[in-house]
């Protein structure tokens, strides 16, 4: 082993250089981005749904896949990466490609929910079939243990596609699916930190650097950006990504940290976004509307009507998922469906604190106000 592979082996290091590499590389990459779709007019036009006012930069997505594609692959590299490693690495950059021009398409000059639908779930597959990454059991939840071959595997393309317009659907006020996507990587990035796993750290450490970049410029008033479609397609990808192979590894018996019944810490990782997306298909079926019909009747959304800023409505949605996490690691002595049924009623309650009467007076007053 030379000087550079012991350098890179350490995890610590190899942590802090997969974040602040991407994040440097980002801050440069999406001046690039604002100045060039400024000079294409590729912007993003207020309408009745949004929570801008102004004519803004969209494709903030092209810039954050292109600072983690390059920091992933440089790092990958040079990190100690088996040849297996190295061909989930490839595959991971392959679907990214492929959902990154389906956002762009998107963002530009739109695509039908069906056809988007049809490409997530072609790329699940490919993930699926070049990795084997599947959920593979339930750790017991309704008292199902393994689940068959073909059944996990449609059930694990099915859950791709269904996180992936999750995360979509959050992306509605300045930092919010930014955020949430870093406190994905972070819980999940820790556990592979300390169990190193070199390519998951990377994965999961460059997003976070990547992200925090857009972030500087998505929460910015003279030079801001959205990450559109283009972002929250492949983000969306990587997060359930990143959460199965959690669940693969977290189930073998000769790994130094484990989280017993990872599944549920899983579900609270996610929570945010599976719940707000969960609720307002059940209310746009309920009112015969497609479920892919936009609104402005999610949580953020809630908040804002509220009174509060988007910083204001970001910090406490993102506060109130890691109390979530927080809870889900307390209680993991417990049986896996009380651990389930507690989870369900407490993210229930939190999340939709916006929704109670007592806040609906609030929005109706600030209207009448207005």
């Amino acid at each position: 082993m030379n000087y550079l592979d012991e350098l890179f082996a350490n995890m610590y290091l190899l942590v802090f250089i997969a974040i602040v590499i991407p994040f440097l590389i980002s801050l440069r990459m999406f001046l690039i981005i604002i100045y060039s779709v400024r000079i294409k007019n590729l912007m993003d036009d207020p309408v009745d749904r949004s929570m801008h006012e102004r004519t803004t930069p969209t494709l903030g997505g092209v810039g954050i896949f292109i600072t983690f594609s390059i920091s992933l692959i440089v790092l990958g590299i040079v990190a100690p990466l088996i040849r297996e490693d190295l061909i989930k690495l490839l595959s991971i950059i392959v679907v990214c490609i492929t959902l990154l021009f389906l956002g762009v398409k998107d963002d530009m000059i739109g695509f039908s929910p069906v056809k988007k639908l049809i490409v997530q779930i072609f790329t699940g597959s490919i993930i699926v079939s070049t990795t084997d990454l599947r959920i593979a059991s339930l750790e017991g939840i309704f008292g199902v243990y393994e689940i068959p071959f073909v059944l996990s595997i449609i059930l694990t393309v099915f859950v791709f596609t269904f996180i992936i317009n999750c995360f979509n659907l959050i992306d509605g006020i300045d930092g919010l699916s930014g955020s949430i996507a870093i406190l994905i990587c972070i819980s999940f990035g820790t556990f592979f930190c300390l169990n190193h796993d070199y390519l998951m750290v990377l994965v999961s450490m460059v997003l976070i650097g990547s992200i925090l970049g857009f972030l500087r410029f998505n929460l910015s008033k003279t030079n801001k950006i959205f990450m559109g479609d283009s972002g929250t397609m492949f983000i969306g990808f990587l997060l359930p990504y990143i959460a199965f192979s959690f669940l693969i590894m977290n189930s073998k018996e000769n790994i130094g940290v484990t989280i017993p019944n990872g599944i549920i810490f899983t579900l609270a990782v996610l929570s945010f976004p599976i719940l707000d997306a969960l609720r307002v298909f059940i209310v746009r079926i309920k009112a015969k509307r497609s479920p892919f019909s936009a609104d402005k009747n999610h949580i953020h959304h809630r908040l804002i009507n509220i009174g509060l800023t988007h910083r204001q409505a970001v910090l406490c949605i993102v506060l109130t998922n890691s109390f979530i996490i927080a809870i889900s690691l307390s209680i993991q002595g417990l049986n896996i469906n009380i651990q389930l049924l507690i989870l369900i009623i407490l993210s229930s309650s939190l999340y939709l604190v916006p929704f109670m009467p007592v806040c609906e007076r609030k929005i109706i007053k600030i209207k009448n106000e207005e």
